[in-house]
């Protein structure tokens, strides 16, 4: 693992920028029809109100029609490659996970288990959701547990984490309580809207796993011996930054933002011709099904497992070597939620795909411009997106709404295919 990604996988990551985010213009006033009454409402109700609606059916339905279907992958051309994820020593912490785990389920009630425990083959593990909406409810939400069990979930996911890993899920989960409170929403938005999912049984031999997910976290936590993989994992904020309150300084997706930006900036005019895909975050050139209300310029979020998703943009190889570092340094800050073996491996796997690895760009790359980029191989699928509020009024897209993810295709995510190959190894 060389240098020059090492340093950027923190999100403490200070260039001594300061980056503008106007995120208090876009404050609904008291009684705005976007925030009215939400004050008043539980998630369960007023997800139903939600879903009732003409719109939003027509625009989720596929959701659940998806959510149905086998689990393939993403892919790039509808083939899935086979071979690319073995089973092998990383140094997970999984002996630490396995204790937290254990001591979080001896903590249960008998009803509690039940809610919360699925088999390892679970189609429940793939119903996890973005919004603030429950289209699946699955699992003990958070809210609704004893602090002292959310304190152990709080535990396990410590233990599955880097450090800034950690912190950066807990930033992600502050930040929702802060929107809550910045438009009187904190019935459906705050600290502990999300709900826990437990698959197979804690073990440091034998495949298991937990899912987290709500509004702007989503974790995919796989464990296989000292093996482990996170995907899918959707990080998100609005605004990207608290400014007020207990959690005061609190700032997500910088080095994210800044390092892709200097990477689009410095590359050669006739890469960044290849680069950029479309000029305008809404372009009129995208074609039917390249936007959508939800995920905006997003292709693999929610209920997308098995979506296809062809290459653009410019082949990392082709890049300077500069750019092809920035680039690096950029993939280890979203891996560097995992602990250090696993972050080792992962981007070691990263680099053996670098010949077939693409960086893509949507809209301008000015200084206070909002962006799309996507970093995909057939190993790994980043995707990082500015978008318009949807508790806040800015129409258009803004750098303090941001929405992140990571893909495994080919069957790497919930870890499918390490399942698949140990199965493989066991039985025959």
């Amino acid at each position: 693992m060389s240098a020059e990604y090492v340093e950027h996988r923190s999100d403490a990551f200070d260039s001594g920028k300061t980056w503008k985010n106007d995120f208090r213009e876009y404050i609904p006033p008291a009684g705005h029809p976007r925030i009215h009454g939400l004050d008043k409402v539980t998630v369960h109700s007023y997800s139903r109100d939600v879903l009732s609606r003409p719109r939003p059916q027509s625009l989720f339905a596929p959701w659940y029609q998806n959510w149905e279907k086998p689990f393939i992958g993403i892919t790039c051309d509808n083939t899935k490659i086979r071979d690319l994820y073995s089973v092998k020593e990383e140094g997970a912490p999984t002996s630490e996970m396995v204790a937290a785990a254990e001591t979080l389920l001896s903590s249960f009630s008998p009803d509690e288990l039940f809610k919360c425990c699925f088999d390892i083959d679970s189609v429940e593990w793939r119903k996890w959701a973005n919004p603030e909406i429950m289209f699946n409810d699955i699992g003990i939400r958070l809210e609704a547990m004893d602090p002292r069990k959310r304190d152990l979930v709080l535990d396990l996911l410590r233990s599955s984490l880097s450090p800034n890993g950690f912190e950066k899920a807990l930033g992600a989960m502050r930040t929702n309580q802060f929107l809550g409170e910045l438009v009187n929403a904190r019935p459906i938005l705050n600290e502990y809207s999300y709900h826990f999912l437990l698959f197979g049984q804690p073990s440091v031999a034998t495949p298991w796993g937990f899912l987290l997910f709500g509004h702007h976290l989503c974790l995919s936590v796989f464990v296989l011996g000292k093996q482990m993989v996170i995907s899918p994992m959707f990080v998100g904020a609005e605004p990207n930054v608290i400014d007020s309150g207990p959690y005061k300084g609190t700032a997500l997706f910088l080095p994210e933002s800044e390092l892709a930006l200097k990477l689009m900036q410095s590359l050669p005019p006739d890469l960044q011709a290849v680069a950029q895909i479309y000029k305008k975050m809404h372009d009129p050139a995208m074609p039917e099904g390249r936007w959508h209300p939800a995920d905006q310029r997003q292709l693999s979020g929610a209920a997308q497992d098995n979506r296809v998703i062809p290459y653009e943009g410019v082949l990392a190889i082709s890049m300077p070597s500069a750019q092809q570092d920035y680039l690096r340094s950029i993939i280890a800050t979203y891996m560097g939620i995992l602990p250090s073996g696993p972050f080792n491996a992962r981007m070691a796997q990263i680099q053996s795909h670098w010949p077939e690895t693409y960086f893509s760009w949507i809209g301008a790359f000015g200084e206070e411009d909002p962006f799309y980029y996507r970093i995909q191989s057939p190993v790994v699928l980043i995707e990082f997106d500015h978008h318009a509020g949807v508790f806040l009024l800015n129409a258009e897209p803004s750098t303090c709404h941001v929405h992140t993810i990571i893909r495994m295709p080919n069957g790497g995510d919930y870890g499918r295919e390490l399942l698949g190959a140990w199965r493989s190894q066991k039985y025959y």
